[in-house]
Parts: C-alpha cells; sequence; structure tokens
C-alpha cells in the first residue's frame, strides 16, 4: 500500500507517519522509485502500535523508540523486555531530592514488601520525589497509604502476567507486555478515579430518613 493508504487505514495524518518514518519508529518501506514506497500490514501493524504508545500511552517520542526496540532486539527475553518498558515509562528528568527522609521511606517500604528496587532507577527516583513533595505540602501521612497501594498492585500484577501468558508467541507476549505496561497505567489511574468518585459519592450522600 502507498503511504496515503496507510494514513486511511491507520487514521495517522502522512505528515506524522513521515516523521515516525524519520524518527525511526516506523521502518522505511520498500522503495518502489525515488518518490515512492510501498508499505505492508506489518508496517499498519505497528504504525497502530506507536499510536497507543504516544498518543493514547503519552510516552515521548525517545520512550517509545527503547520500547519498540525492546520488541525487535534479536536477543530479547520477557524479563528483559518488562525492564525495559518499565524505564521507559517512568524515566525522570533530573535526579531523585535529597531528602533523607523520603529516601528511607522509600527504603522501608520496599524492604517491607520484600521487593528489589535499585537506588539508581527511575521507579525509586520518582517514589522518593513523590513522597518529598508530599512531606513539602504537609502531608507526611501520604507515605500511609503506600501499603495499602501495595497490596492492591500485587493483584493488578498477577493479573497483568496471566493475560501476558495467554499470548500465543513470545514476540506477541512481548508486544503485550508493551502496550499492557503503556496503556495499563493509564487505564489504572482512569479506573482509580472512578472508584474514588463512587467511593466518595457512596460516604457522602445524604442518608434516608429513619422511619
Amino acid at each position: 500500500m502507498r503511504v496515503a493508504e496507510l494514513s486511511n487505514r491507520s487514521g495517522v495524518p502522512v505528515p506524522t507517519i513521515k516523521y515516525y518514518l524519520r524518527e525511526g519508529l516506523l521502518p522505511a518501506g520498500e522503495r518502489t522509485s525515488p518518490n515512492q514506497a510501498r508499505y505492508s500490514e506489518e508496517h499498519l501493524h505497528r504504525l497502530r502500535l506507536v499510536r497507543a504508545l504516544v498518543e493514547v500511552g503519552g510516552l515521548s517520542i525517545s520512550a517509545a523508540r527503547d520500547v519498540l526496540g525492546a520488541l525487535d532486539d534479536p536477543d530479547k527475553s520477557l524479563y528483559k523486555a518488562m525492564g525495559t518498558v518499565e524505564k521507559a515509562v517512568v524515566a525522570l528528568d533530573g535526579e531523585p531530592s535529597s531528602d533523607e527522609v523520603a529516601h528511607e521511606w522509600v527504603r522501608e517500604f520496599v524492604t517491607r514488601h520484600g521487593w528489589e528496587l535499585e537506588e539508581d532507577s527511575g521507579v525509586y527516583a520518582t517514589l522518593v520525589n513523590v513522597l518529598t513533595t508530599a512531606r513539602q505540602v504537609g502531608q507526611d501521612t501520604f507515605v500511609d497509604v503506600l501499603d495499602d497501594y501495595a497490596r492492591a498492585c500485587v493483584d493488578i500484577s498477577e493479573r497483568d502476567l496471566d493475560w501476558v501468558m495467554t499470548a500465543p508467541s513470545q514476540d506477541a507476549a512481548l508486544e503485550m507486555v508493551a502496550v499492557g505496561t503503556v496503556l495499563g497505567d493509564a487505564a489504572l489511574a482512569a479506573v482509580r478515579r472512578l472508584a474514588r468518585r463512587h467511593a466518595a459519592q457512596r460516604r457522602t450522600a445524604p442518608r434516608p430518613p429513619c422511619p
């Protein structure tokens, strides 16, 4: 198919497709003339994946390139891909704060749950900076909800892996890891807001008068 058909079928404008090609997110098509190229169903599939990562998942072009690179890695493994996707999703500008209280809270939290977390990772920096910000705005007790978050997330993570394990091939599983992580984070945030709104309404709704 030509680029115009690729655009029509994917819903991605031609200039955006050309941008993705320049940035290496989409492999080049088969050159048929100096100014023309032919694209396949594989290009269409990859374009839809790029769109999911960038437009829905909110990844930067650089982060999306890292995720796609993990999928194309000839030595790819499920665990390695998970690490690459996680690093791309939680990419953080700058360093973790110097708030030692926040650092200690994160270390204690991770140890308490028996988890492993490298202190040079984006996840560690994110947690430290979140707790530092909470302290700065006078919400020190925010740290107390982390254990409840952890218990809920263990179950969510098991469901994630159950879903990935239904993949018919390793390539499909790796793609499910990428899509599930990026879109799963967005979906989880949306579901959390819906659930919180429902809980707030249930707790604050006027009670019917006693008979």
